[in-house]
């Protein structure tokens, strides 16, 4: 199920695809705006930009073909993504699988196939092709709590 602003996303899309007759957002430019550091911050123009602006952006991130995108119903925009688009840094068992927070305090609920174990780190596999690497403390705590044998 999706969360509530995705459907909120992909119903707008989809309006403005039947008014306006266009499929796809156009690429604004070949200027990059936004990049995301490898700690998850965010910078605008190489500016910090404010969490809860980052976090709102987050929500129309997209990888297309290994390519990093911010995509409105009419716009799409590049985004340099250092190492990884989100760094998670809390994760929860879930009746369903796990849900694991950013440090853009967003949420992710994904089932343990989204999981990737690598042999230096752990990636989750998240909506709209992007994928998130736990942090150090987060990395920990999921091999201590969820793949530990007693």
């Amino acid at each position: 199920m999706k969360p509530t602003h995705e459907k909120n996303i992909a119903s707008v899309t989809e309006a403005v695809k039947q008014l306006t007759g266009h499929s796809t957002a156009e690429l604004c430019s070949d200027e990059v705006l936004f990049t995301i550091v490898s700690n998850g911050n965010w910078l605008y123009q190489n500016s910090p930009l404010p969490q809860k602006f980052a976090r709102m952006f987050s929500g129309i991130l997209h990888c297309i073909q290994g390519e990093y995108f911010l995509i409105t119903p009419v716009e799409k925009v590049k985004v340099v993504v250092e190492s990884w688009p989100m760094v998670l840094v809390e994760v929860d068992a879930t009746a369903s699988g796990f849900c694991f927070r950013s440090t853009l305090d967003t949420e992710f609920n994904v089932d343990k196939s989204a999981i990737e174990l690598q042999d230096s780190q752990i990636l989750v596999h998240l909506s709209r092709g992007l994928v998130g690497v736990l942090n150090r403390a987060c990395y920990y705590r999921y091999i201590n709590d969820f793949l530990s044998v007693d």
